[in-house]
C-alpha cells in the first residue's frame, strides 16, 4: 500500500466528498451502505481508515493482520460499489461488516465471547475491550536514529503505514483524521532529520529529540478528549452531553441565535455518538459536515474563525475549538430577568421543560465567557431545581428571587476555590504545591498507587502553572475544564479497578458536580492503614543524589507511604517528621560510608517518628 499517497489524497479529496453529500444525511432513513461509503471516500481513503479501525479494535493484532483485514473489507466495498449491490454482504451495516471480518479471522485470541453475541451487544462488547491504559500495549521502543533513517529511505511508504498502525492500537478512541494528520507530521520529521544526515554538523539525535514532541502532541491531547467525551455520553447520557455542548457553543458563538446553536448541538452530539460507537467512517463524515456548515456560515456564527476555515481540513477542527470566543453582541443585555420575573415561566417549564432550560443555559452562557462550561451546567441545574420548587402550588411569591442568592453564593464559592488554589501555587511553586495535593489526594484516595497519585497530582500542578498566570476572566474556564479531563481519568481508573465509595459517588452521581464533589471528599474512613513492615520505609545512599528531580520523587513516595500508614497525621506531625528526615539525610550524606549511616539511622528515625505520631 502506498501510505503516503493515501494520506495526501485524504487531505485533498475529503472536503469535496462532503460537499457532494446530502446536507442532512442523518435524516435519511436508510444508513449509507459500504459501497456508497467507498464511492464517497475512494479506495485509498477507505483503506487507510479501515486499517485504523482494525488496529483500534484488535490492539493485540499484528500489523500484517490489520493490513490483511483492511484489504479484505476494501475489496468487498469495491465490489459493492461496482456491481454487486444485491449481494447480502453489501447491505449489511458498516460496523457489522468490520466486526464480521474480525470474528472470521483466525488466531485472534480474546474476542470469542464478543463474537458469540448479536449486534448491537457485540459492538458494545468490542468497545468495552478497547484499552487506552498506558502499558496495555507495550511502549514503542525508541529506535536507533541512524537505523531509522536507513529504514525510511528504503521503505518510506510501509514505515508510515506501520506508524499509523502503532499509533492507532495505542490510542483506540482517537479520531482517524488526527492519526492521519500526525502521520503526515511524522513523515515530515523523518524527511527533515534524515535528509540532513549527510551534513556532518547535523546532530541527528537532537533533531529527533526536538521535533518528536510536537509530532505526537495531538495524539495524547485528542485521545484524552475523545475518551472523556465518550465516557460522559456513556455514563450520563445524551442530555448531559448536549447541555455541555450547548454551554460551550453559546460561549464561542454568542451572536448565533438559539435555533442555530441548537442545530449545532444536535449535530455534534450525533457525531460523538458515531465516534464513540466506533463507527469511524461515519464519525469522520459527521465532523467534516459540521466543519463545512460552520465555515460556510461564518457571518451568523463568529468573526474569529476566518483563519481556521482557510486551513487544510485536518487542521480546521482543532483551530476552531481553540479559537477565541467571538465578541458578545453590543445590544446583549447583561441580565436575563425574564427567566426569573416572567409570570409565565412555570407554564413554559411545564409545557416544554427541556427547551425552556436549554434557552436559559444558552442565554446565560453567551453572557458569561468567564465561567467554565461545567459551572454553567451547575447553574443550569440550579435553575431547574429552583423551578421545580417554586412552581409547586403554594410556593411563596419571592421563591425565585431567593434562588438568585444561592446562585451568587455558588459563583463566589467556585471563584474563591480557584483563587485560593492559585494563591497557594504562586506562593509554594510546583514541587511544594504538588506535595500539598499529594497529602490531600492520598487521604481521599489511599487505594491509588504511589505512581498514580504522583501522576494525577503532577497533572493538577501543570494545570496550576498553565492557568494561574491567566487573567481572572480566563482562569475559571482554563482551570476547571482541564481539571475535568483529569478527574475523568480518575473516574475511568475507578471503573477499571474501584477506588472507594466516595470516589464512586462523585464519579457517578452528577457530571456537573464532579469537581466540587471530589473537592469535598475527606479522609476515607473505611481504609485500613498500611502496616509498619520493614520494607515500608527504607533509606539508602541514593537519597544523596544530586539530581533534584529523582530526590523529589523519592521524597514524594515516602510522603505517600507515611500518609497511607497514618491517614490522620496532622500538619505539625508531618513538619516534625520532615525536619527529622532532612537532618538524617544531611548527616548521612556527609559520612564516608553513607549506606552504613542510613542502615543505622533509618530505623532510629522510624522509632522517633512513631513516638511523634502517637503523641
Amino acid at each position: 500500500m502506498n501510505w503516503r499517497t493515501i494520506i495526501y489524497v485524504i487531505l485533498l479529496v475529503s472536503l469535496t466528498v462532503v460537499k457532494a453529500l446530502p446536507r442532512s444525511y442523518r435524516d435519511i432513513e436508510e444508513k449509507t451502505s459500504i459501497g456508497q461509503r467507498f464511492s464517497q471516500l475512494q479506495e485509498n481513503n477507505f483503506k487507510a481508515i479501515a486499517m485504523i479501525m482494525f488496529a483500534q479494535y484488535v490492539q493485540g493484532g499484528t500489523f500484517g493482520k490489520a493490513v490483511k483485514m483492511a484489504e479484505a473489507v476494501t475489496d468487498l466495498a469495491k465490489s459493492c460499489a461496482a456491481a454487486a449491490r444485491d449481494n447480502p454482504e453489501c447491505l449489511k451495516p458498516l460496523d457489522r461488516i468490520f466486526l464480521d471480518t474480525i470474528c472470521q479471522e483466525e488466531n485472534l485470541p480474546g474476542f470469542t465471547d464478543c463474537c458469540a453475541k448479536k449486534d448491537p451487544e457485540r459492538n458494545d462488547c468490542f468497545l468495552s475491550l478497547k484499552n487506552s491504559s498506558r502499558g496495555f500495549v507495550s511502549p514503542l521502543e525508541r529506535p536507533n536514529v541512524e537505523a531509522a533513517c536507513r529504514n525510511h529511505s528504503q521503505h518510506q511508504h510501509s514505515l508510515t503505514g506501520y506508524f499509523i498502525y502503532e499509533v492507532s492500537r495505542r490510542h483506540p478512541f482517537l479520531y482517524a483524521p488526527t492519526i492521519l494528520s500526525v502521520a503526515l507530521r511524522y513523515d515530515e520529521m523523518m524527511k527533515n532529520c534524515c535528509g540532513s544526515a549527510e551534513d556532518r554538523t547535523h546532530n541527528l539525535e537532537e533533531c529527533f529529540r526536538s521535533q518528536a514532541p510536537e509530532v505526537v502532541k495531538p495524539v495524547r491531547e485528542d485521545s484524552l478528549r475523545q475518551e472523556h467525551t465518550c465516557e460522559i455520553l456513556k455514563k450520563f447520557g445524551e442530555r448531559t452531553l448536549k447541555a455541555l455542548k450547548l454551554a460551550q457553543i453559546s460561549q464561542k458563538f454568542p451572536k448565533a441565535d438559539f435555533v442555530t446553536v441548537s442545530k449545532l448541538v444536535t449535530d455534534i452530539a450525533n457525531m460523538h455518538k458515531d465516534c464513540c460507537r466506533g463507527d469511524m467512517l461515519d464519525c469522520m463524515h459527521d465532523r467534516e459536515e459540521i466543519l463545512y456548515y460552520v465555515c460556510t456560515n461564518q457571518d451568523i456564527l463568529s468573526s474569529k474563525i476566518k483563519k481556521c476555515c482557510k486551513k487544510p481540513l485536518l487542521q480546521r477542527s482543532e483551530c476552531i475549538v481553540n479559537a477565541e470566543n467571538d465578541d458578545r453582541p453590543a445590544d446583549l443585555s447583561p441580565h436575563i430577568r425574564e427567566f426569573i420575573e416572567d409570570k409565565g415561566i412555570c407554564a413554559r417549564f411545564a409545557q416544554e421543560k427541556d427547551t425552556h432550560l436549554a434557552r436559559f443555559l444558552y442565554e446565560y452562557s453567551r453572557r458569561h465567557p468567564e465561567f467554565s462550561a461545567q459551572m454553567l451546567l451547575r447553574i443550569g441545574k440550579g435553575y431547574e431545581d429552583l423551578l421545580k420548587e417554586c412552581c409547586k402550588t403554594g410556593a411563596p411569591d419571592d421563591c425565585c428571587s431567593r434562588g438568585e442568592e444561592e446562585l451568587k453564593k455558588h459563583i463566589y464559592e467556585t471563584e474563591s476555590v480557584m483563587k485560593t488554589s492559585c494563591d497557594i501555587y504562586k506562593e509554594k511553586g510546583d514541587y511544594y504545591f504538588q506535595n500539598e495535593l499529594l497529602m490531600s489526594f492520598t487521604k481521599k484516595m489511599p487505594q491509588l498507587t504511589s505512581a498514580e497519585l504522583i501522576k494525577f497530582t503532577k497533572q493538577m500542578t501543570t494545570i496550576g502553572s498553565k492557568c494561574c498566570q491567566l487573567s481572572p476572566d480566563k482562569l475559571l474556564p482554563c482551570a476547571e475544564e482541564n481539571l475535568d479531563l483529569m478527574l475523568g481519568e480518575i473516574c475511568r481508573r475507578h471503573l477499571t479497578d474501584p477506588i472507594n465509595p466516595g470516589v464512586c459517588h462523585c464519579c457517578s452521581s452528577s457530571y456537573a458536580l464532579r469537581r466540587p464533589c471530589m473537592g469535598k471528599l475527606e479522609i476515607d474512613e473505611n481504609y485500613v492503614p498500611l502496616s509498619l513492615t520493614p520494607g515500608l520505609f527504607t533509606f539508602h545512599e541514593d537519597l544523596c543524589t544530586t539530581e533534584e528531580e529523582k530526590l523529589q520523587h523519592k521524597k514524594q513516595e515516602m510522603l505517600i507511604n507515611l500518609i497511607k500508614y497514618k491517614p490522620q497525621i496532622t500538619q505539625e506531625q508531618l513538619t516534625s517528621i520532615t525536619a527529622a528526615f532532612t537532618a538524617m539525610r544531611e548527616q548521612c550524606c556527609k559520612e564516608e560510608n553513607r549506606e552504613a549511616c542510613f542502615v543505622k539511622e533509618g530505623p532510629e528515625l522510624i522509632k522517633r517518628s512513631e513516638k511523634m505520631l502517637s503523641a
